[in-house]
This record gives C-alpha cells, structure tokens and sequence, in this order.
C-alpha cells in the first residue's frame, strides 16, 4: 500500500495552514487565559478553595486525551479529529461562558480540555503531513510562535476583558475565532482517499479508557500534593499507590488489544523513546522560567506584573527564530547533534541563573531568558521534525501525541517537584527569620511582599532574599532536568535518525489517483 500523504496543493496550503495558527492559538491561550480573572470569576461564582481545577482540570483532559486523538488520526484520518476537536472545544467555550458556578465551570472547561487536545496533537501532525522535510521548520516554527505567544498573551488578555468586560468574554472569543478555523479545515484540507481496509477498524476503548483513568490519578495527584493536602498524606498516597496499578493494568491491556492506544513500538524504537524522554525533561525544566521566573521577577526585583512577564516573553522572541534556522544545523550535523547543542546551552544557561548578584537588574534574567529561547529553539524543533520523519503516514498521528504527552506529563510532574522544592527552601530559611508570623510557602510570601506595610523593612528584605534563594535552587533543579535530557540523547537515541523519504516528501503532492510508483509503495530511508 503506497504511503498516505496530505493532497492539498501548497497554494491550498495557506488557509490550512491559517487555520492550523488559529487552532494552535486556541489551545495555547486557554491554558492561561483564565489566570488573571480568577478574583472576578470567584467574585460571582464563589469556590475560592477549589478554583485551581479550572487550570488542573483544563490542564488533565488535554494531557490523557493525546494518544487517543494521536491513535484516531492515524485509524479514520487527522480532518475528522480535527474538526470533532474544534467543536468540542467551541461547545465547552460556549458551556464555560453559561455556567452558573464553580463546578459547572469547572466541569465545562474539562470538556474544553477534550477539544484541546484533539487541537494540539492533531495540529502538529497535520503541518508534518503538509509539507516535506526541509519545509517543516518554517511551519513549525509558526506554530511555536503562535503557541509560545498565546501562552504569554492569555493572562494579559484575560485581565483586560474580566476588568473591562465580563469574564464571560474569556470564553466567548473562542467562538468566532474557533469558527473560521472549523470553516477553513472543512473548505479546504484534503486527505487522500484511501482504501479501505478489509476489516472494519477498531478503536481500542478499553486501553483508552485505561489510559485515561491512569493519567488522571497521577496528574490529580501531582497537581494537589502539596496544595490541598501533604504529600506524605493518605490522599497523596492513594492516588500514587492507584495510579501505579491502572498503569500496570494499562500495560495488560495495551498488550492484548488488536490496535492499541499506546503501541509497545513506541517505546521499543529508540529514536521514539529518545525523543519522548527528552522532551518530558524538557516538559520538565520549563517549569523554571514559566511558573517561578515571574514571581522572581515581582518579589525580588520589584517589577510589576506587565514588566515581569516581559522578562519572561522575551523567551518567546528567540525561541521561533532559532528553530526557523535550526534546519541549517541539522541539515549538517544531524538531528540528534543539534538537539544535543541545544540543550547543552540550555543547562549552561540554566546553571548561570543562580550566579546573578543580588537583587540585579531587570535585563539580567531577561538576557538569559532570551539565550533560553534560542537554547530550547535548537533543542524542540529538531527533535519534533525528526521524529515525525522517521515514521510513515500511519504513524506519524500516534507518535505526535506520544511526543506531546511526555511533553505535558513533565510540565506536571516539573510543577509538583519544583513547587515541593521551592517551598522546602522557604521553610528552612523562615525558620531562622527576624520576625516570627512570617508565612512558609512561596505564594503566601509574595503576597506579603506586594503589601509593603504588612512587614518591616528588614523583614521583607529578608523574604525577598529567601525567594531568591528558593528560585536558585528550582534552576539548579531545572539544570537538573536538561542534564536528564542530553542524558537520553546520549545514550538512547542513534547517533542518525533513520529518515524516511515519502512522495509527501517531494516539493508538490501528487494525484491520489495516480498508480504508485515502487519508490512510493516502499518510502525510502536514509539517515540524519
């Protein structure tokens, strides 16, 4: 059978590809989006103590849906899992916007989690099958900007409409947005037509719901250990204890199903494994920048929130420039080399951020955060590209989502350990504090630190020192973290990725209806 490959012409690329950035923008934005409204969504819907699962709930549906959209697109074709996931998304917005209170919202943005990972995991696969392999960067590298500009853009946004507006507008702007991107993949993304199969597919439901319900417990019990309860407690416990025996479970089952959710040859072939572990480390370190870097910013340095996510976004500038150009590296040095590089410059840069004096300057983290972006450029991209291109049409949809759950799985488990280490700093420095009263972990200090009459002087001075120290450690652990990554490139992934050249391949799809050529029923493999 001749390689499945996207039929849409590279002038019909352009509206795709503009829904694709739509799409992408959607996924990314929501994410953060709510952040900055949550004292007006509290305000009206009340559940103050449980409103950190409008981000953990969004956060798990997406993450545990992944291999299930990623195996569904490889079965029935990537448009209709696009276009289930755009409405689902559409339909948890419009559901998010009614809601009445807080476990309604909370319920609804689940089902907006639903959609988005359909969003994520399809999206990438979709820009593989569009363009051949030198042309990859350039859309991948619109689809990092997008994505890194959106996650930066959703608390501005988020805080203008529910200080503006409404809150409700937070979800209602999705629905024109969403809608163009439905009308674009339904006008004008094509798939080959291809021939059906003797027998009727079928979709493994138990091993999906296996998958679910295992991701679930470990994401729940990463996502509160140490929020709503001890990690130590009964609850925490539990949740592991539970999570390792559906995961046990999931294996059993996975191994007997015909078509499995997760196939054993994702992890059996080592360019898959490699890149799947690396970039869960890297899931792993963004933990650093993203989540600790601006309360660095408005506790020690004193800026304010739009400044301090400044020192952040500028992370977002070098990053799609440096994976636009990373295609002259690999294409010289290879895929694993360049990631390799990428990631190297990232530990040094990582390393560097505890060594910046005492409180500095604003475009000190800011410079480094830059370097970072470019660091991380280097690393991502090649390593998504080349994956992608080790793997045929059939495949390429499940190997994705492989990549992106690792990736998602690392941002959980980063968020856990980083936070349980952050605090841990606080609380052997507060011991030894000047005054007593103080608060112990690192969301209660900074807000003690933006109400400059709620300590003395010499007090504050010494909790910004003790959050300073506490980030230091979560970069060292983030150096940690990159370390882990060169480590599976190292020694997992082949020196070459085995590339397989595809007719997708060629500069312009050729007719679906053509009789394949032998070079076209057996893709060709050469490696980089």
């Amino acid at each position: 059978m001749p390689a499945a490959h996207a039929t849409t012409t590279p002038r019909g690329r352009r509206p795709v590809v503009a829904a694709l950035m739509l799409g992408m923008a959607l996924a990314a934005i929501d994410g953060t989006i709510v952040s900055t409204a949550v004292p007006q969504i509290v305000g009206d819907l009340g559940g103050f103590t449980v409103f950190s699962w409008l981000f953990s709930g969004y956060l798990l549906a997406v993450t545990v849906t992944l291999p299930l959209y990623g195996k569904l697109s490889d079965t029935f074709g990537r448009k209709p899992v696009l276009i289930a996931g755009i409405i689902l998304f559409l339909v948890g917005s419009l559901l998010c916007a009614a809601a009445w209170n807080m476990a309604a919202l909370i319920a609804f943005r689940i089902v907006q989690g639903l959609g988005g990972g359909a969003l994520q995991g399809t999206i990438q696969t979709i820009a593989a099958d569009l363009y051949p392999l030198k042309e990859r960067p350039r859309i991948q590298a619109r689809l990092s900007t997008v994505w890194a500009t959106s996650s930066v853009a959703g608390p501005v946004a988020g805080g203008l409409l529910a200080g503006y507006a409404d809150w409700r507008w937070i979800f209602l702007i999705n629905l024109p947005v969403g809608a163009v991107a439905l009308w674009l993949v339904v006008r004008h993304l094509q798939e080959p037509s291809r021939p059906r199969p003797a027998t009727r597919p079928r979709v493994d439901w138990a091993g999906a719901l296996a998958v679910f319900a295992t991701g679930a417990l470990l994401l729940t019990a990463l996502v509160q250990g140490g929020v709503a309860w001890p990690w130590f407690s009964a609850p925490s416990l539990g949740l592991f204890g539970a999570s390792a025996l559906l995961a046990a479970l999931t294996v059993v089952v996975e191994r007997r199903a015909a078509e499995p959710i997760i196939p054993g040859w994702v992890w059996r072939r080592r360019t898959i494994a490699s890149v799947n572990l690396a970039l869960g480390a890297m899931g792993l370190l963004m933990v650093a920048p993203t989540v600790f870097l601006p309360t660095y910013a408005q506790s020690v340095l004193g800026l304010g929130p739009i400044a301090a996510g400044f020192v952040l976004s500028v992370m977002t500038l070098s990053w799609p420039v440096s994976a636009a150009f990373s295609d002259r590296v690999y294409n010289r040095i290879g895929f694993r080399r360049t990631a390799m590089l990428g990631m190297g410059a990232a530990l040094l840069i990582l390393l560097a951020f505890p060594l910046l004096p005492y409180p500095g300057e604003a475009w000190h983290p800011a410079l480094l955060m830059l370097l970072l972006g470019a660091a991380l450029g280097l690393f991502q991209l090649p390593l998504i590209v080349g994956v992608q291109s080790t793997v045929g049409w059939a495949e390429r949809g499940t190997t994705t989502a492989s990549v992106l759950f690792c990736r998602q799985v690392g941002q959980s488990i980063g968020a856990a350990l980083f936070g349980a280490i952050a605090n841990g700093v606080l609380a052997a420095r507060l011991l030894d504090a000047p005054v007593d009263g103080l608060p112990g972990d690192l969301d209660a200090v900074a807000r003690t630190l933006e109400d400059p009459g709620a300590v003395s002087s010499a007090a504050a001075e010494y909790l910004r020192r003790a959050v300073d120290a506490a980030v230091d450690h979560v970069y060292v652990g983030a150096a940690g973290a990159a370390a882990l990554a060169l480590l599976a490139l190292i020694t997992l992934a082949p020196r070459r990725f085995p590339v397989i050249t595809e007719p997708s391949d060629s500069p312009t799809a050729p007719d679906p209806a053509a009789t394949p050529t032998a070079s076209e029923a057996a893709p060709a493999r050469q490696d980089r």
